[in-house]
């Protein structure tokens, strides 16, 4: 049966991340996390903390576009250094390829994206996890989101 992705849908996936500890909440299109191709809907506030990561598996490029609210996607090199920074708005997206450090910050409440990869789905190795940013329940998370937020000041 096909899932509209409607203004109800939407609304109800904000609040499922509003109210979470992660602030941020997945409604997975796929009906299986083996299924060759991953398929959600993100839903994201400013205060949620994605740390840096990337996905080696060659497959494993990331395809992200904007439904609400505005998203920022920053890559990194291999010291920690922020290569690019890109403000994403309702219609646009971003693929990022795959062993490309990065991360995302919404900087708008009620911020919803699309997101898909190959899959099937595994949670993140070490090497896949940045070893100079702050994981998500560490101490600076907070003070690594705020410098992260303030790359957008302009936008």
């Amino acid at each position: 049966m096909p899932v509209l992705f409607d203004s109800a849908l939407l609304d109800l996936l904000r609040n499922h991340a509003r109210d979470s500890p992660r602030r941020r909440a997945h409604h997975p299109l796929h009906r299986s996390l083996d299924e060759p191709c991953q398929r959600l809907l993100v839903a994201i506030e400013p205060d949620s903390y994605v740390p840096p990561h990337r996905h080696l598996q060659p497959e494993k490029s990331e395809a992200l576009i904007v439904l609400r609210g505005r998203l920022a996607c920053f890559t990194f090199d291999e010291s920690g250094t922020c290569t690019q920074r890109t403000v994403l708005a309702p219609g646009d997206g971003i693929d990022v390829p795959p062993g490309e450090w990065h991360a995302v910050l919404a900087l708008d409440p009620g911020t919803v994206f699309f997101e898909t990869k190959a899959g099937p789905y595994r949670p993140l190795d070490e090497s896949e996890r940045s070893a100079w940013a702050p994981g998500e329940q560490d101490d600076g998370a907070a003070a690594y989101r705020e410098w992260l937020r303030g790359l957008c000041a302009n936008h």
